[in-house]
């Protein structure tokens, strides 16, 4: 019988599909410098890592000559201000399988480098709170991904131990989070261009209709 209690579910770019809606702030926000980022620059060096360490990347590469803290919480503001008007797009499937394996009992939880009013937001507009006992943001942490931090708080706060867990990423500072916390990992990625970077990964899916597949064909879930 499966021990797998809990899922951990990253919520940008896996739960949601927002790396478009990020990348579009961005633009948004660098017009005023002059800056222009490309979709696939952003994909290949921005994507999956937290703001202010993009912010940072972004200031230096463009030499921006701006205060770095206020850079970014005027940054951010544009973010909160989309995710409290704008309706974000689950990823493919996400829906049918958080649904799933809430109802088969299993504890669901938010895990990412969002900060918390980001991911209130998110939640209060699109009605999913209620499948998720915990939501761990960059706010509750004091480094993000990479760094196991957050996934160590996670299971902790859950009371559950890590073989007990499954968490799911997207990218590759994700994977290596969950990976380092010592928590299986499974990928999930519809782009296959990044699919060689992610097979550090325990197991890697094209999308969580897949992953539920395999789970239950392989009774990973009792």
């Amino acid at each position: 019988m499966s021990k797998i209690k809990a899922l951990l579910l990253d919520l940008d770019g896996t739960l949601i599909d927002s790396e478009r809606f990020h990348f579009d702030c961005w633009n948004e926000f660098l017009s005023q410098y002059g800056v222009v980022i490309d979709f696939k620059d952003w994909l290949s060096n921005y994507a999956g890592i937290p703001l202010p360490q993009n912010a940072k990347a972004i200031i230096n590469k463009y030499k921006i000559d701006a205060d770095l803290t206020d850079f970014i919480d005027r940054r951010e503001l544009i973010t909160f201000n989309g995710f409290k008007t704008k309706d974000i797009e689950l990823m493919p499937f996400a829906l049918d399988f958080v649904q799933y394996f809430y109802e088969k009992g299993l504890t669901l939880a938010v895990v990412t480098a969002s900060p918390r009013v980001d991911v209130e937001a998110v939640f209060e507009r699109n009605g999913l709170a209620k499948y998720f006992k915990l939501f761990v943001t960059r706010t509750d942490v004091t480094v993000s991904k990479p760094d196991p931090e957050s996934y160590n708080i996670c299971v902790k706060m859950l009371g559950l131990a890590k073989d007990e867990c499954i968490v799911f990423e997207d990218t590759v500072n994700g994977v290596k989070s969950a990976l380092a916390a010592g928590i299986t990992c499974y990928a999930i990625q519809n782009n296959v261009r990044a699919h060689q970077k992610l097979k550090i990964a325990d197991q890697l899916f094209l999308n969580f209709e897949h992953a539920k597949t395999y789970m239950l064909e392989n009774e990973i879930i009792g």
